[in-house]
């Protein structure tokens, strides 16, 4: 060995693992984040030997209690407004447009039954189901298409998008409340008002819901 070699104790040694740093990593992604953020992406951003849960349960735990709080939803997380404080937010935040009812029980209709066809749904309802309210549910990503139903006419078969469960604070669809709950939980589809155009009965029958938590 050359008598200027370093010895072995004198390689460079690793950086410190800061769990901090990581913790930091991780509020900042979710909170720069339009939607949940999920487990891959913070596996992808933090370093390999970080545990991501016990990073989500220090900012958890950081943000209890606070105005902001750390929530799960759609298998990831988000940031959002306690929803304590959501009745005092509405004095300066403008409450969006609410879906109409009919929308609300075509959407209940697809969560229950996904994946399931128009006819099916028209069906359940007992009445039509016009191009205007799937237009709605397709505009507010909420619902999506799932292929095709291997029958006559292979009509498109429907069911609801992660952004369904993300505006209703579910993990998975396994975290769906009682059916007649659907209809009341708040729903606001942040989109410009649109003049309603289905038909009577339907088009005068919208329900109006409380907020929903606001997400950062």
């Amino acid at each position: 060995m050359p008598d200027d070699a370093p010895a072995p104790d004198d390689a460079p040694s690793a950086a410190p693992f800061d769990f901090e740093e990581q913790v930091r990593l991780a509020e900042a992604l979710i909170f720069a984040a339009t939607a949940p953020t999920s487990p891959r992406q913070l596996t992808a951003l933090l370093d390999k030997s970080c545990d991501v849960e016990a990073v989500i349960d220090a900012l958890r735990t950081r943000y209890a209690g606070r105005g902001v709080e750390l929530a799960g939803v759609a298998a990831g997380w988000q940031f959002r407004t306690a929803a304590d404080l959501a009745p005092k937010l509405r004095r300066v935040v403008q409450v969006p447009r609410r879906l109409p009812r009919v929308a609300m029980e075509t959407l209940a209709i697809i969560a229950y039954h996904q994946p399931i066809t128009r006819t099916e749904i028209e069906e359940i309802r007992g009445a039509a189901l016009g191009q205007t309210t799937l237009d709605s549910l397709l505009e507010a990503d909420l619902v999506t298409p799932k292929g095709r139903k291997e029958s006559p006419g292979r009509p498109t078969l429907w069911g609801t998008t992660a952004q369904f469960l993300a505006q209703f604070g579910l993990n998975d669809l396994r975290e769906l409340p009682p059916r007649g709950d659907l209809l009341v939980e708040p729903m606001a589809v942040h989109r410009p008002q649109q003049p309603a155009a289905e038909p009577a009965p339907d088009a005068a029958a919208t329900d109006e819901f409380p907020p929903d938590p606001v997400s950062c």
